[in-house]
């Protein structure tokens, strides 16, 4: 059972403080597909939480397992593996940037843009509803971002850090995520982010910005089962 409610963010964000975005099928939780591909599962899914889940995402779907330990049923197919990490803050030199503004649904065409430039991680229509974007602008464009996905109670997680290739070796995503971390900070929380542990330029920005590996963990694809032929009824 997980100790931690890092352990398993996604079930404390929808089951806490993202409770409004949660669609459920018995244990089984997702949030909303232009928001979030972040789903929850229970600790320990038994038979019937994989089945929930299958009928969820739809037959022959494929489903994002980000951070899941556990065993995948044989009848799913992997379809992406990779490792990952989980840092958290550990002496972030946490402030507001001047330079900064707030992002808001207006701004979502030059988010997404910016992030099919940049390939972040996902980041959807209505993923600026998950919490405080920031943004910094050079001659009106987008050139970075950065802003809040998951909130498992006491902590929020920074994500969608990016900047423009051309604007690329002045800093701006490292003031960024202390800005982000600053406003996180501002409620009594704790920021926390998930990398990819290849992605190593991102993780020594991390380290030097003050946060901390707390775990190593994975982000898994895996497709659901193709959904069984209705029996046909039996003629009299």
């Amino acid at each position: 059972m997980s100790s931690h409610v890092l352990d398993n963010p996604a079930l404390a964000s929808l089951t806490g403080p993202h409770a409004r975005f949660a669609e459920r099928r018995g244990r089984v939780m997702r949030y909303p597909l232009d928001v979030s591909p972040w789903l929850a599962l229970p600790d320990e899914p038994d038979a019937r939480d994989w089945a929930d889940l299958a009928e969820l995402a739809g037959p022959g779907a494929e489903v994002p397992l980000p951070g899941f330990a556990g065993r995948v049923p044989s009848d799913w197919e992997i379809t992406f593996e990779a490792e990952g990490v989980q840092m958290t803050d550990d002496g972030l030199a946490a402030a507001p940037d001047p330079e900064a503004v707030r992002l808001g649904p207006a701004d979502v065409p030059e988010m997404l843009g910016l992030v099919a430039r940049t390939q972040p991680g996902p980041f959807l229509r209505r993923t600026v509803e998950l919490g405080t974007y920031l943004g910094i602008r050079r001659e009106g464009a987008l050139v970075a971002m950065a802003g809040e996905r998951l909130h498992p109670p006491g902590w929020t997680e920074i994500s969608a850090v990016c900047t423009d290739p051309a604007a690329r070796g002045q800093g701006l995503a490292g003031r960024l995520v202390l800005a982000v971390a600053h406003g996180i900070r501002a409620r009594g929380e704790t920021p926390f982010l998930h990398a990819s542990a290849r992605n190593t330029d991102a993780i020594r920005l991390y380290e030097s910005l003050g946060f901390r590996l707390r775990r190593r963990t994975a982000f898994l694809a895996a497709r659901a089962p193709q959904q069984q032929a209705e029996e046909q009824p039996v003629g009299v």
